[in-house]
């Protein structure tokens, strides 16, 4: 049921959108066979121009395909949402998953046996050759045990592409790639061959022009196909569809588009074409109603009717596009993630309201498609519209999760702190999951690496320890603490140590992809790569950063509280009896091993394997979502426990540490707390640079890795038993804001927001019933503004409740196009796995 005011989608949409919801997905071969292939044939070509050579292949042998009913044509697998693999970056754990990605427990695909001969034929070639080995020669064993043992991880770009980028769209769509080619050709002519870097950019210009001149060849193909098909079509509708694709896929993106319809085809081209040249995600489409609007506005012979079709259809593909993940980093991104982040509204480079009829027309989209992708975004700010603001919340109340909504007033200074001018910064996009950035200038490294900021606090309070292993320096034993001044001395120390270790993760993975898998097609869409002659993987970008992420923020920042307040003013507890209570698990049995050195599960391997197999042949007729219930009830009853304490006074303990305040309530001495912790973090992380010359800038957001992580992390002094998911980037722990939404929200505000650039995120879950009606709406649109007026930089909402999600998790087929708010993205609730369920069902339900 549409929220009043949205219209219903056309036929074509929603048969396009149950296409969608209903494929499996699929892991294909087609991109790793060629991409091996012409690393074979050559070898005795520098880095970029080999890349050059397999993006012209790739391009020029991939298969194409054009699916029924389909407007917007090109895809990068031949089944629909199904994804290829990029094995230049990592294979191993693929080829590791052959047998069991299709029974995991987060995001399972099938491999189909003639896929996995053909990739494991492609991946003889790849030992020693990827980024993934040449990025882990460079970090030092010390750096590689700190990540074993859950403080952080670079796994996103250690396994695959870097992605995280908002490319020059708007410049396709007015000069085409015919323009690239033309504009880096006279770079070419222009360059003096006794200049020292002469060499370099003559490679690079030549690795672009090969990159784009087979991209049109790419386009061209689909024409060839599109007309293959209107001479077989009997339906003379389709037929008249399919000739007028044809012609689109002459012209465009070859050359600039001359209507909305083929702005829609180069926009979808060039957004599928970044996803075949490599494997990273989070790819965004930008201010899509900014540079898409001139060609709706000039276009005078479209309805409007067919031009929101034609949007729809946008949204529609950018949900075909899927990526396959290891089994651990699956569980972190948990929904089938790709964060195409699109965003609308805010403000123009010359700083007046941006809002434009298009905008309006992306939430029709987004209300009409009600599918994961993309991951839609608002901005706000003091000049927005107050019919903008009400429409979006009315989107929100429709419980998709999104539009997630940016604070301007926040965003632009925190970019200028950065060095990026007041034009760019106004200029702002989202990326991702929460990350800004100026678009098409910037190469940001968002979403560099998870850091567990409550494993620092555990390590901190066993003196650098984890188990029996010295981890982190020595900084003093908990019990000798005389004040709570003691233990920031200590995580400060500690905080810096891994910090130190964070960057040289993070740089040895940059380091390998300049090196081994520079990428021409993307270099060429970012400013200044062309001017540079320099590939984004080069430092050609004007903006160069590394935003690293943290987690655990809430739950630190109560921990210290607790022990602040029980321990020293109030003199409840001992640090001796914290210790022993915390060393004990408050008395509690702890469940399986943490999974160090990659998250496996307390049973080995095989009998993961084993066991679901077992569950498949004993119930036949389980959906997989049932299976990945069965498979978690069956290892709940299976893991390792470790002895109980006896201690009648460990419950008393984690009862009195329970009941302190916490963060979220509006409590200006337990907000601050948790605001230094986070500062502690942030502040560390901005002394570092990067190896493209740019800046290391923190953030604060989980994806879904509060869960995943929250297994290495022992129990907390705020009264959290070892292995229970954190909170969730900036938002309070589950269950303890108990003051109602603004207070909150007052609490998250706190927060330096302005410090944390590379973003931060917060979620909120409320109640459908407080959002109902007219007042419901003023109420809700009152809780952004107040929010934004004290200085959050972002928050997004679940509107649905706690047995909704309960009956889902129960009963999934009846509920596949539920959509949910995850962290910085929205999924199928259904496809989660149940922990990752379970944490959102676990939120604090808001009303007013």
């Amino acid at each position: 049921m549409l929220e009043k005011g949205f219209s219903n989608p056309t036929e074509r949409v929603v048969r396009l959108k149950n296409m969608i919801l209903h494929a499996k997905p699929y892991v294909e071969s087609e991109r790793a066979v060629l991409a091996t292939q012409a690393y074979k044939e050559n070898e005795q070509l520098p880095a970029i121009m080999r890349r050059a050579r397999v993006v012209e292949k790739i391009f020029n042998e991939l298969p194409v395909t054009i699916r029924p009913d389909e407007l917007i044509v090109g895809a990068v697998t031949i089944n629909p949402r199904s994804t290829e693999i990029c094995p230049e970056f990592s294979y191993d754990w693929v080829e590791k998953e052959f047998n069991t990605m299709e029974h995991r427990v987060a995001d399972p695909f099938i491999i189909p046996k003639k896929t996995a001969d053909d990739l494991h034929e492609a991946f003889k070639y790849w030992p020693g050759k990827t980024t993934s080995s040449l990025a882990a020669s460079y970090m030092s064993e010390g750096t590689k045990e700190s990540m074993a043992s859950g403080v952080f991880t670079v796994g996103n770009y250690f396994y695959g592409g870097v992605g995280h980028v908002s490319v020059d769209y708007g410049k396709i769509l007015k000069i085409g790639f015919r323009g690239i080619i033309n504009l880096v050709t006279r770079q070419l002519e222009a360059l003096d061959r006794s200049e020292p870097g002469y060499i370099k950019k003559e490679q690079f210009y030549n690795a672009v022009i090969i990159s784009y001149q087979a991209a049109i060849n790419f386009a061209h193909r689909y024409a060839l196909e599109a007309t293959r098909l209107a001479q077989l079509e009997s339906n003379p509708t389709r037929k008249r569809e399919l000739e007028q694709i044809a012609q689109n896929c002459k012209r465009v993106p070859e050359n600039g588009a001359s209507n909305f319809w083929e702005a829609c085809q180069t926009f979808w081209f060039l957004q599928s074409m970044l996803q075949i040249e490599s494997s990273g995600h989070s790819i965004s489409p930008g201010r899509f109603d900014q540079y898409m609007y001139p060609y709706l506005a000039a276009d005078t012979s479209i309805s409007k009717e067919f031009a929101q079709e034609l949007v729809d259809c946008c949204w529609i593909k950018l949900n075909d596009i899927n990526k396959t993940r290891d089994e651990i980093s699956a569980q972190a991104f948990a929904g089938y993630a790709v964060f195409q982040n699109l965003c609308v509204g805010g403000q123009t480079e010359d700083g007046r309201d941006a809002t434009n009829p298009l905008t309006y027309m992306c939430m029709e989209a987004t209300a009409h498609v009600r599918l994961p992708q993309p991951s839609f975004s608002i901005r706000v700010w003091q000049g927005t519209p107050d019919e903008f603001l009400y429409r979006a919340c009315e989107l929100v109340r429709m419980g998709l999760g999104v539009p997630a909504m940016y604070n301007d007033e926040v965003i632009i200074p925190a970019l200028q702190n950065r060095g990026v001018s007041l034009h760019d910064a106004r200029d702002y996009c989202i990326i991702g999951c929460v990350e800004p950035q100026a678009p098409h200038r910037t190469e940001g490294w968002h979403d560099a690496a998870f850091f567990n900021v409550a494993k620092v606090l555990e390590i901190t309070l066993n003196n650098g320890r984890v188990g029996s292993k010295q981890l982190g320096p020595v900084t003093g034993e908990m019990t000798g603490y005389a004040s709570i001044d003691d233990f920031f001395t200590a995580f400060k120390k500690q905080m810096a140590h891994f910090v130190h270790q964070l960057v040289e993760a993070c740089n040895s993975v940059d380091i390998a992809h300049g090196e081994r898998c520079p990428l021409p097609f993307l270099s060429a869409l970012v400013d200044d790569c062309i001017g540079r002659g320099k590939s984004l993987q080069d430092g050609g970008a004007i903006y160069n950063f590394t935003g690293p992420q943290a987690f655990g923020i809430a739950d630190t920042g109560d921990s210290v509280y607790a022990i602040q307040k029980q321990v020293f003013e109030d003199r409840k507890l001992s640090m001796t009896e914290l210790k022993s209570a915390l060393d004990a698990n408050f008395g509690h049995a702890i469940g399986s091993a943490p999974h160090e050195a990659g998250g496996k599960s307390s049973l080995g391997e095989q009998e993961i394997h084993e066991m679901v197999k077992r569950i498949i042949n004993q119930h036949g007729s389980l959906d997989p979502a049932a299976i990945k219930n069965e498979v978690y009830r069956q290892l709940a009853s299976t893991t390792s426990a470790a002895p109980a304490g006896n201690n009648p006074r460990f419950e008393e303990i984690r009862h009195i540490l329970e009941n302190s305040p916490c963060f979220g309530n509006d409590i200006d001495e337990v907000d601050l707390v948790a605001r230094n912790c986070a500062l502690i973090y942030c502040q560390e992380v901005e002394k570092y640079t990067n190896p493209r010359g740019g800046q290391f800038q923190a953030g604060i957001y989980p994806v879904s890795a509060n869960v995943l992580f929250g297994k290495d992390v022992a129990a907390l002094p705020d009264g959290r038993m070892a292995k229970e998911p954190l909170a969730d980037g900036v938002s309070p722990r589950q269950g303890k804001d108990t003051q109602g939404p603004t207070a909150a929200a007052n609490s998250v505000a706190k927060l330096d927001h302005f410090i944390a650039s590379n973003g931060t995120l917060y979620n909120q879950k409320f109640l459908p019933s407080a959002l109902a009606g007219e007042q419901g709406l003023r109420h809700f649109s009152g809780l952004v503004r107040n929010y934004f007026d004290k200085k959050g930089m972002h928050v997004q909402f679940n509107v649905i409740d706690r047995n909704t999600l309960i009956e889902a998790q129960n009963n999934p087929q009846q509920h596949q196009d539920l959509v949910v708010r995850v962290a910085g993205y929205s999924a199928q609730f259904v496809v989660l796995a149940k922990e990752v369920q379970d944490d959102i069902i676990s939120r604090t339900e808001q009303q007013f």
